[in-house]
């Protein structure tokens, strides 16, 4: 085998993401994963892929409204150049508002979405019941209904990715070590911001456990839900995931407790459409945060050729076509289009810059 030009450590989203828009400019990549194919918060189930709200715009969202937007395409592209599906619709998103002040609040948003989302997409406050999927309760009798949401299939995205950058001549191999003289690009999520932070000697974020669900619940062309911190997911194979737990506080990272029952038990009394929808399995894992919450890009301090791509928690599936695009950039043509506050720079303490 030919020495691979560029190593992407990590098979998650992100690293995914990067070798597939590196191998589609011609470049030659391997990816190094030390377990299997989304190993960490990209093996789980919710897949929701949703915008902040229109409102207070900065760089952060301005990226995020993009990679949403051109997000069809790129899954699309992935989907054609591998031959496998990666579950991507974009059906939008439901969100019960729970008195007077939210739907004036939603009204507002309304309006500031018109010139935000340039037309591309509608944030619209309307009855319950308009828009067809599942029954919910909503407390004002109003629901904001946006029209960028997507949803993705975890799972089905990382083998649909791994096809296809196998299809453009890539490797997906197992290992933790990269191949030498390789430019390398370290995707390792919540363990790869702790081997950051001994690096360089300061604390470079942490991980956050996620609890969530899978039912047999067949909404598949129906709008999710997003309604008291819990999301509802219908996936296209007929199942419907909920999710999730947001701790930084545990013991195991892995295993599930009585806080994902209390968040089955709080979908089903949110839509009776859910009440006697069998669980088909329960999933924890570790989701990695930076310490700005925003994803994390750009060169390894002190190491020539090493760059990082982590964080994202939360947004991360939402945002890593963008993401990968901006590493292709920067890997290949030396072209820093990193956003402001997603450089590993602005995550570093001031003493430490």
């Amino acid at each position: 085998m030919a020495m691979a030009e560029i190593a992407v450590m990590g098979a998650g989203v992100f690293g995914l993401c990067a070798a597939f828009a590196l191998a589609r400019r011609g470049a030659r990549v391997v990816v190094c994963e030390r377990d299997h194919i989304g190993a960490g918060a990209s093996g789980g189930l919710v897949g929701a892929l949703a915008p902040h709200v229109p409102e207070q715009w900065n760089a952060k969202k301005a990226f995020q409204f993009d990679s949403l937007i051109m997000a069809a395409g790129f899954w699309a592209d992935v989907a054609r150049t591998g031959g496998q599906d990666p579950g991507y619709a974009r059906l939008g998103r439901v969100q019960p508002l729970a008195n007077d002040a939210a739907v004036a609040l939603a009204r507002a948003r309304s309006e500031s979405a018109k010139t935000l989302w340039q037309g591309l997409a509608d944030w619209r406050v309307c009855l319950a019941g308009e828009v067809p999927g599942l029954r919910l309760h909503s407390p004002s009798g109003m629901v904001v209904h946006d029209t960028l949401t997507a949803r993705l299939s975890p799972r089905r995205a990382g083998a649909a990715l791994a096809a296809a950058i196998t299809a453009l001549g890539g490797e997906i191999r197992r290992g933790t070590t990269p191949p030498p003289g390789a430019r390398v690009i370290w995707a390792t999520g919540a363990a790869g911001l702790a081997e950051l932070g001994l690096a360089l000697g300061v604390p470079m974020g942490g991980a956050v456990k996620g609890q969530a669900a899978l039912m047999r619940a067949d909404w598949r062309n129906a709008p999710q839900v997003f309604a008291e911190g819990v999301h509802l997911v219908p996936h296209a194979d007929g199942t419907l995931a909920i999710g999730s737990t947001s701790e930084r506080v545990f013991t195991a990272p892995d295993t599930t407790d009585e806080q994902l029952e209390a968040l089955i038990a709080r979908a089903r009394a949110l839509s009776p459409d859910l009440a006697d929808a069998p669980v088909l399995e329960r999933w924890a894992g570790l989701r990695p945060r930076s310490p700005s919450r925003a994803p994390m890009l750009g060169e390894w301090p002190g190491r020539a050729g090493q760059y990082v791509m982590n964080g994202g928690f939360k947004i991360g599936f939402g945002m890593a076509p963008g993401l990968a695009e901006v590493m292709a950039d920067l890997v290949l043509e030396g072209r820093d289009a990193i956003p402001q506050g997603f450089r590993v720079s602005d995550n570093l303490p001031d003493t430490a810059r």
